[in-house]
């Protein structure tokens, strides 16, 4: 308790501090937007770290050298934890947005953080403006910005491996013709929880699979998509839970 105590302290230490950050962000902003970027990640970035450190959170990653670094991507990601975002955005090579619930939009300053880092917001219950996010996150990939998507659609919470995926995820790769890097997570429900409120330290795993260009792929091979990424991630899933 005591772990997640000081954790606590430090996160709303930090969304004060950010009360001070804003204003000069959006002074950064008018002269640079990519140095907003830059700096926004590097700090949102700093402070994940120190979150992780604070949990205790031991990370082994497995094929980091996937990730291309010269180009935007779509991450797609299994989700069992909100110490998935942590774990995998402390590790991206260039600026990243991840696409969230609209629910989180009423959390203020960390909405605010969110939208500073490209992140969407989606509204799960009204397909209209569900494409119209697909459609903005397609654009950011066109204009360098990489994005990371849950396709389960939801936090894991149950007995499976792995939800099946919404094919509506893979869209943004599709109208983008960007790369797909599958990310496979084992074990960050231990970290919180599986044992809520407490914060436990707990070694994880984080593999990013080979990545598939969707651009050289015919008609049927982009309909499978989503059956093949999860074959794929459920696979290299099963393997890892005798790494933690």
């Amino acid at each position: 308790m005591i772990r997640f105590i000081i954790t606590i302290i430090f996160v709303l230490l930090f969304l004060i501090f950010s009360l001070i950050l804003q204003p000069l962000m959006l002074l950064v902003g008018l002269f640079s937007k990519k140095a907003r970027g830059a700096a926004s990640l590097a700090i949102v970035n700093w402070a994940f770290r120190v979150v992780l450190f604070l949990a205790g959170t031991k990370a082994t990653v497995i094929g980091e050298e996937n990730v291309p670094k010269d180009r935007p991507v779509l991450y797609v990601l299994n989700h069992r934890s909100f110490f998935d975002i942590l774990l995998t955005y402390t590790r991206v090579p260039r600026q990243t947005g991840y696409v969230a619930k609209k629910e989180m939009t009423k959390y203020l300053t960390l909405t605010w953080w969110m939208m500073l880092l490209h992140c969407e917001f989606l509204d799960r219950k009204d397909l209209r403006k569900g494409m119209k996010t697909i459609n903005d996150c397609a654009e950011k990939i066109k204009n360098g910005i990489s994005i990371a998507i849950y396709p389960e659609g939801t936090r894991n919470k149950g007995d499976e491996d792995m939800l099946p995926f919404h094919g509506g995820s893979f869209k943004i790769a599709e109208k983008s013709n960007c790369l797909v890097v599958p990310v496979v997570l084992n074990n960050t429900s231990a970290v919180f929880e599986d044992h809520l409120p407490k914060l436990k330290k707990a070694h994880v795993t984080v593999e990013y699979l080979p990545p598939l260009d969707v651009a050289a792929m015919d008609r049927e091979a982009r309909k499978a998509l989503p059956e093949t990424v999860h074959r794929q991630m459920v696979e290299t899933y099963q393997k890892n839970k005798a790494l933690v």
